[in-house]
């Protein structure tokens, strides 16, 4: 029997309670870059059942009620009812902000801004493949797309019983490059307590799965599992601790290319971990758009303090016709990869995009939210060099 050439991603929705946290973390942000530009924000939230704690290193002129933001999103998530576990009314919320520290600010905030350096060292990567019109890897999209399109029937009141914690988890079949295919999907979705879990599970396997794989243009004969344990009521918070920064493979590439381990939730963008992941998305993606290689991932390293990259390497997965020194040459001469000339490229301090928008369902590939470090504006530009 031909064994099979297999890769699996999952996701989550946004009533998980990891990313509960996440979008708590990235709407305090935004709310500190909306009042003041120049804030530093490295905001963490945990939260478990009728708890959340929001601490943290914030340095602001911004006047942040922590607790209303917080209530918002819980009750914009769907968490509106006591029999959850955790809802926007009765969740006691304890904040414990200090100041960034000195030691960081003097090696962040220099007179000469194209000299400001890294909120720490690190390493990051950037990620894309030609697979999928989003210049995402296939299993992630569909991963993502599930849980999306289960949150907004929830939401719209289609999808009946359905709480808001859901997981999503999707197995690609590789085995024939011609005809690559779904091999298996996982949904696990919280749902109300007493209901017909037949009829619940063939509403997901008809109109979500099914129609997901549709829209890809993808086969419909998957192997489906569907809440395998049977039961999933005691969900969310209540059920699982969430902590910020702990889907860093769900908010990246699915496990297709490696990561830095730096999170991205709560922090502003003087933290390359964030702007410099998605710097390294941007220097990718517009290479792969251009022919350069059909996959493509970037690492870019950094010190606290200094501006310019410690190193940028990249690997093509034996997909180009070019050398790696070509490729190199072409990165710096078109992009310029120091934190300053990043935030001011994106306008990442002065956003037109929400970043608590990012929290859910990938910081990449989102066509819908028309995000700075998605555009395929240097195209041209890498097509000319390779001439």
């Amino acid at each position: 029997m031909e064994q099979k050439l297999l890769f699996t991603s999952e996701s989550v929705s946004e009533g998980h309670p990891d990313k509960v946290c996440d979008q708590i973390a990235d709407a305090i942000l935004d709310e500190c870059l909306r009042q003041d530009s120049n804030s530093r924000v490295a905001c963490e939230c945990l939260a478990t059942k009728q708890f959340l704690l929001i601490a943290g290193e914030i340095t602001t002129n911004a006047k942040i009620n922590y607790k209303k933001i917080a209530r918002d999103v819980i009750k914009d998530i769907g968490y509106d009812k006591k029999c959850l576990g955790f809802d926007y009314k009765n969740v006691k919320i304890k904040v414990k902000i200090k100041q960034q520290s000195n030691d960081i600010a003097l090696g962040v905030n220099k007179e000469n801004k194209m000299e400001q350096g890294a909120g720490d060292q690190g390493i990051m990567f950037g990620y894309a493949t030609n697979e999928t019109k989003g210049y995402m890897p296939l299993a992630i999209s569909i991963a993502h797309k599930l849980v999306r399109v289960a949150s907004n029937l929830r939401k719209s009141g289609d999808f009946k019983h359905a709480r808001p914690d859901m997981k999503s988890q999707v197995t690609i079949d590789y085995t024939d490059s011609n005809n690559i295919k779904i091999d298996t999907i996982l949904m696990s979705v919280q749902h109300d307590d007493n209901i017909d879990l037949e009829e619940f599970r063939k509403y997901i396997h008809d109109e979500i799965m099914v129609k997901v794989a549709k829209s890809f243009n993808l086969n419909t004969d998957f192997v489906s599992y569907i809440n395998p344990t049977g039961r999933f009521v005691i969900g969310g918070p209540e059920g699982d601790t969430g902590l910020t920064g702990r889907k860093i493979i769900v908010d990246t590439y699915g496990g297709a290319s490696r990561h830095g381990g730096g999170s991205f939730s709560g922090k502003d963008p003087s933290k390359v971990d964030r702007s410099a992941a998605y710097y390294a998305r941007y220097m990718a993606k517009n290479l792969v758009a251009a022919g350069v290689a059909d996959r493509l991932e970037i690492q870019l390293s950094y010190g606290i303090g200094l501006a310019d990259p410690i190193s940028i390497s990249l690997s093509t997965f034996k997909t180009s016709k070019y050398s790696d020194e070509v490729i190199l040459k072409i990165i710096n001469k078109i992009f310029d990869a120091r934190p300053y000339s990043i935030i001011k490229q994106f306008s990442l301090d002065k956003p037109h995009f929400k970043y608590k928008d990012t929290a859910n369902y990938g910081h990449f590939g989102r066509g819908d939210l028309n995000l700075p470090w998605e555009k395929l504006d240097k195209v041209e530009q890498i097509k000319r060099l390779l001439k």
